[in-house]
């Protein structure tokens, strides 16, 4: 173990490994904006986690965007707080990167914890929190049941996974004197796409996560032909900036599977743009339930799901079936003292929805499994019913 010089003498310190050791001369290296600068690995929720390899000129494009964006959205003296995980690409291209070099005050909370959070806005008088969906759903459900003073907060922003209108309604309702913007990116973007500068934008486009950064191109795509769709069509969301990366790590299948030769990255999303511009994602390509030939979108049945009362939280996965091939099933977690049902939580859902997008089936657990980043853990759930059914055989 190397460490720093300790009275007893039991560890090899740093300082003593350099005086024991004959200088090396080391040959310059000059690295080049496309040598490799950092490798962080994708999330995984939808298929083997990834190596992203993230260059110099990638991080100086997304570092050059961040500066834009505080400008654009006026929060340049804005105090912020960080506890999204510096490893994730949400954390180190916005705090480590963009608001570091904005000179922007960050408040950084070495782990996460609820109350704590609400202690911290309060003693520093945060003004802007960068955040992810569990956390805003938190605000929503729980804030007005514990002691804080929120009173400092201007804006909250929302990332690295989808924010439903209704959660964001139930916010707006709530908290009518912060700004809640929700933005667009992925790790293979360094976390960069699409934002909302302005707070009446936001508003005016309730479920869009804003429209694209500068230096951006993109297109929607038919999944099944790759042709062009114009607004208002759902199809797979194409992108092209100078802040794509530059492959996967010794994975060359994945990289061209992923990246075409003109330079557009397939991000794997369903989404759309509106006639405005503005961009909306529907869900992941892979995490779509296929249903007697349609296409159910879990997170749009986990919006509805959320604007129960008694629903504090919950997730939707594909559950196989002979007959229509999928059918949609929920994992729910009630609220403390709620008797809520399976047939209640199912008509609730058929109430809103077309027939074929019922929730079939529901269970309920304490937790729903998520991300550092707060991304669902569907490939969990899915094993753990596939157990759950495998035991009763």
């Amino acid at each position: 173990m190397l460490t720093t010089k300790t009275s007893d003498g039991t560890l090899l310190s740093v300082e003593e490994l350099i005086e024991c050791c004959d200088p090396i001369d080391l040959p310059l290296e000059r690295p080049t904006q496309t040598d490799t600068a950092a490798v962080l690995y994708s999330s995984g929720t939808t298929g083997t986690s990834k190596g992203v390899i993230l260059t110099h000129a990638n991080l100086i494009s997304v570092i050059s965007l961040l500066k834009w964006s505080v400008s654009a959205s006026s929060s340049q003296d804005d105090v912020f707080l960080c506890f999204i995980p510096m490893f994730h690409i949400y954390g180190l291209a916005f705090f480590v990167l963009g608001l570091f070099c904005s000179g922007i005050t960050t408040v950084v909370m070495q782990r996460f914890d609820f109350q704590a959070m609400l202690d911290v806005i309060k003693v520093h008088r945060v003004n802007n929190i960068p955040a992810v969906p569990p956390v805003i759903l938190a605000l929503v459900k729980l804030a007005s049941n514990m002691k804080c003073d929120l009173s400092s907060l201007r804006a909250v922003g929302s990332g690295a996974a989808p924010l439903s209108k209704e959660v964001t309604d139930g916010f707006r309702e709530k908290f009518p004197w912060v700004e809640l913007r929700q933005g667009y990116g992925l790790t293979e973007t360094c976390g960069a796409a699409s934002f909302f500068a302005l707070d009446e934008d936001a508003k005016a486009h309730p479920g869009s996560c804003g429209s694209l950064l500068p230096h951006f191109s993109a297109k929607i795509v038919d999944i099944e032909t790759g042709s062009p769709l114009p607004p208002n069509k759902e199809g797979e969301l194409w992108l092209r900036s100078p802040t794509i990366m530059k492959g996967y790590l010794q994975n060359e299948e994945a990289t061209t599977a992923t990246l075409d030769p003109e330079g557009w990255l397939r991000t794997g999303d369903l989404g759309y743009f509106d006639e405005d511009g503005f961009l909306y994602i529907v869900d992941r390509i892979k995490e779509l339930i296929k249903h007697n030939g349609y296409q159910v979108a879990p997170a749009e049945l986990e919006a509805l799901l959320l604007s129960h009362p008694q629903i504090v939280d919950a997730a939707v996965i594909p559950l196989e079936n002979e007959e229509a091939g999928q059918v949609p099933m929920a994992y729910v977690v009630k609220a403390s003292g709620s008797a809520l049902t399976e047939n209640q939580v199912i008509r609730f859902i058929a109430d809103q929805v077309a027939p074929y997008k019922k929730v079939r089936r529901v269970g309920f657990i304490s937790t729903i499994p998520k991300s550092a980043a707060g991304k669902i853990l569907r490939k969990q759930l899915i094993s753990q019913t596939q157990q759950q059914l495998n035991s009763r055989l």
